[in-house]
C-alpha cells in the first residue's frame, strides 16, 4: 500500500510539472517615452517567478521568460504594471499542455489555476500553446463586452469560480482565468 501511495504521488508530481506557464508577451498601454518603459521593466522584474524580461519599445511589448517549475500569477503580472502607473493591453501567455482536452466555455484545471476557454473550438492541447488573457482590465471595454456576449457563465464578469459552482465546492474562491486561443 505503501509503495502504491508513493507511486500516485510521484504520478501527479510528474504531471504537475508538465503544466506549467513558460513565457508571456505583454502589451503595455499608456507607455509615452522611456522612463515610462523603464519604470514598467523594473517594476515586472520584481515578481519572484520570472527568469527574465525582453523589450521590444517600438511596440510597448515586454517579453516574461517564467523560472521552470515555478507559480506563475498573472494578476500578480498586472499589478505590476499597474504600480508603475499603466494598463495591460494585451497578454498573451505561452502555456505547456499535455492532453488537455478544451472545449467552448468550459473550465480547466491548469497549473495550479482555472482557465476558462471562450470562443475556441473543441480541441486536445498539446505542447507550447499561445493563449490570450481576455479578462477584465487585460482586453479593451469593447472587446470585453463583445467576449461577455459568449457566455452564459457569470464568473466572466467577476472572474471568481464561486460565480459558476456550487459554493461548497473546493475550489468555489478561486480565481478563474478567461482564456482564448
Amino acid at each position: 500500500m505503501k509503495i502504491l501511495s508513493i507511486l500516485l504521488v510521484a504520478l501527479g508530481l510528474t504531471f504537475g510539472a508538465q503544466a506549467q506557464y513558460k513565457k508571456a508577451s505583454l502589451q503595455a498601454s499608456g507607455l509615452t517615452c522611456a522612463m515610462c518603459s523603464r519604470a514598467t521593466l523594473e517594476s515586472l522584474q520584481t515578481l519572484p517567478f520570472v527568469d527574465k524580461i525582453d523589450t521590444d519599445l517600438d511596440n510597448t511589448t515586454f517579453i516574461l521568460y517564467f523560472k521552470p517549475g515555478a507559480v506563475v500569477s498573472i494578476d500578480a503580472i498586472k499589478a505590476k504594471v499597474e504600480d508603475a502607473g499603466f494598463s495591460v493591453g494585451k497578454l498573451v501567455v505561452t502555456a505547456n499542455f499535455n492532453e488537455v482536452k478544451v472545449q467552448n466555455d468550459t473550465h480547466v484545471p491548469f497549473a495550479g489555476s482555472t482557465l476558462h476557454f471562450m470562443h475556441v473550438k473543441d480541441q486536445v492541447l498539446n505542447g507550447d500553446k499561445d493563449i490570450t488573457v481576455i479578462d477584465k482590465d487585460f482586453v479593451s471595454s469593447k472587446q470585453f463586452k463583445k467576449y461577455s456576449t459568449e457566455t452564459s457563465m457569470p464568473c466572466y464578469k467577476t472572474g471568481i469560480m464561486a460565480d459558476c459552482c456550487k459554493p461548497h465546492e473546493a475550489n468555489a474562491s478561486k480565481r478563474v482565468y478567461h482564456v482564448t486561443i
